[in-house]
């Protein structure tokens, strides 16, 4: 049984222990959560009751340091820097660093001096040469060697439209493109008008508008699909809801097609090599529909028009950008540690 640990324990932190629970797997184990912003008593409170998720699926309770999940305990502590816990005295074999805190290598390498071995980052980092590895589950995990120590699981955005990019553009060829991600509010974002140091929109309430925000989507799909770079453009609208987020996509394609054959290719992937991960549809869903929904995402085929000469396509996919981006870390970390250790982990996906 491979040990985790958990660093930054706020939506995604607590989200990834959740699926961890349900999935009801007993080869992965997280040990300690590190939460530098917030008490014992709320750490506890905050993984009973969730407004997206729900009542968490086994007890919880508190003890001195640490909180009991399903009578397993958690050791937690509150340090603001790494130095500051004993990692080393965890036996830790990965730290999922959930805490979205850094945007260079220079975060996740305190971890490494502070006896972590490897670490699993909830979020791109700033150039692709900062991370060992960013990895998409279901794209590219087989390029992990076992021999990374920094490894990013990219972003709930690539996660979604990175697959159903590299469909297509196996299919037809993709000769541009341009997506709108419609994302749910996030925590950067004030209830009412308030101050933000980066982002004059962001300083607007989030339940009263919908607020255009900046997005790298566009750089991490070149990463991940080098022959894509440069070729797609992206903006974000942050829209007042609590959970699940919508990507709206039109490509150029390199020869004609109809929305029959488009939505065909999409199916048969999500039948077949992307099983688990990418979900198609044709039913007349509306975005609460997929809370809670552990596919990185779910093509609504419904919604899928071609137009022009017949290379023109526009198509909608849906997806939990926490529930799927969770259970995606849990099968980057499995598949990763069990290349270096085979005998206590298994592979396939958490679902």
């Amino acid at each position: 049984m491979a040990r985790l640990a958990i660093n930054g324990y706020g939506r995604i932190g607590r989200c990834v222990l959740r699926a961890l629970v349900e999935s009801g797997r007993d080869d992965l184990q997280i040990v300690a959560i590190n939460e530098p912003a917030a008490d014992l008593a709320s750490l506890a409170y905050l993984t009973r009751f969730d407004s997206t998720h729900g009542r968490f699926p086994v007890g919880v309770t508190e003890f001195e340091h640490g909180l009991s999940i399903g009578g397993r305990p958690l050791r937690v502590s509150h340090g603001r820097a790494a130095a500051e816990v004993d990692w080393t005295g965890l036996e830790l074999d990965l730290l999922l660093d959930c805490s979205g805190s850094y945007s260079t290598r220079a975060g996740a390498d305190a971890y490494l001096a502070a006896g972590v071995p490897r670490v699993l980052v909830s979020h791109p980092l700033a150039a692709a040469a900062e991370a060992d590895a960013t990895i998409v589950y279901g794209i590219n995990q087989q390029s992990l060697s076992g021999r990374e120590r920094i490894v990013s699981n990219a972003s709930c955005t690539t996660n979604c439209i990175v697959p159903v990019l590299s469909v297509l553009d196996a299919a037809f060829g993709i000769e541009a493109g341009f997506i709108s991600t419609l994302h749910s509010v996030m925590n950067d974002q004030p209830l009412i008008d308030a101050y933000h140091d980066v982002d004059l929109r962001r300083t607007r309430s989030a339940m009263q508008s919908m607020i255009p925000v900046s997005t790298g989507l566009a750089r991490g799909i070149g990463r991940l699909l080098p022959q894509l770079d440069g070729r797609i453009q992206a903006k974000a609208v942050r829209v007042p809801t609590l959970n699940v987020s919508a990507m709206d996509t039109v490509l150029t394609l390199a020869r004609a097609t109809t929305a029959g054959e488009v939505n065909a290719i999409l199916r048969a992937a999500t039948e077949g090599p992307l099983a688990g991960l990418l979900a198609y549809t044709e039913l007349p869903h509306a975005s609460c529909d997929f809370n809670h929904d552990p596919h990185s995402g779910v093509v609504d085929g419904s919604l899928t028009r071609v137009g022009g000469d017949g290379r023109l396509v526009s198509l909608l996919a849906w997806f939990d950008n926490e529930w799927g981006f969770a259970n995606r870390m849990l099968d980057v970390a499995r598949h990763w540690l069990a290349l270096s250790a085979p005998s206590t982990i298994t592979t396939g996906t958490l679902r």
